[in-house]
């Protein structure tokens, strides 16, 4: 995949009641804060900082819609699970996050970024139920591959899918924003599902 042109088109905030109504399809990005996100999008948008990356999680407080080569788009949700968040932003993400996947009519792929290095946690387990519970089964990737041994690999996404209690059809890709392993294999997806339309 070549990625030509990238445009921030859309932000949708917590206070904004409709979603955009477009007509290219979408890929979704849901994952916990500081789990990378942000560094995933970049590298799959062949951008070093578009998506904004910070130090302090939680930052995502929007759906992100970017436009890509004016042939889909990549859907940025907002980061949860940020325990210094106070309740009502947490409930309030939650909520903004489930009306998409229950509202948007393009959404054709989701991706679910989990760490590598750690099990899931309840929060991951709750975002995975909420994906399949609108009839979406997400690609998983888990991100900061760099961070741990080869060695490791096998071991860790077996706790990913353990941890997710995941059906063998649904992929889990080892993923690096450093190295770019697993770019290739999230293009795939991206390809099949919203480019061609699973064909």
């Amino acid at each position: 995949m070549i990625i030509k042109q990238v445009n921030l088109e859309t932000v949708v905030g917590p206070t904004t009641r409709n979603l955009p109504e477009n007509t290219l399809p979408e890929a979704a990005f849901a994952g916990k804060s500081n789990v990378g996100k942000s560094s995933c999008i970049n590298a799959i948008m062949n951008r070093k900082s578009y998506a904004r990356v910070s130090s302090q999680p939680g930052k995502t407080q929007t759906i992100n819609y970017y436009n890509v080569n004016d042939a889909f788009y990549i859907v940025d949700l907002p980061g949860y699970g940020y325990a210094r968040a106070n309740l009502e932003a947490q409930a309030q993400w939650g909520r903004m996050i489930d009306r998409y996947l229950a509202k948007s009519r393009q959404l054709r792929i989701v991706f679910l970024l989990v760490d590598i290095r750690h099990d899931p946690g309840d929060n991951d387990r709750q975002m995975y139920e909420w994906i399949t519970a609108n009839g979406f089964y997400p690609v998983v990737i888990a991100t900061k591959l760099d961070k741990i041994k080869r060695s490791q690999i096998a071991a860790k996404v077996a706790g990913v899918r353990r941890g997710l209690s995941l059906p063998d059809e649904i992929p889990v890709i080892p993923f690096s924003s450093v190295t770019k392993q697993g770019l290739d294999e999230i293009y795939e997806f991206i390809e099949k599902f919203v480019l061609n339309d699973g064909e």
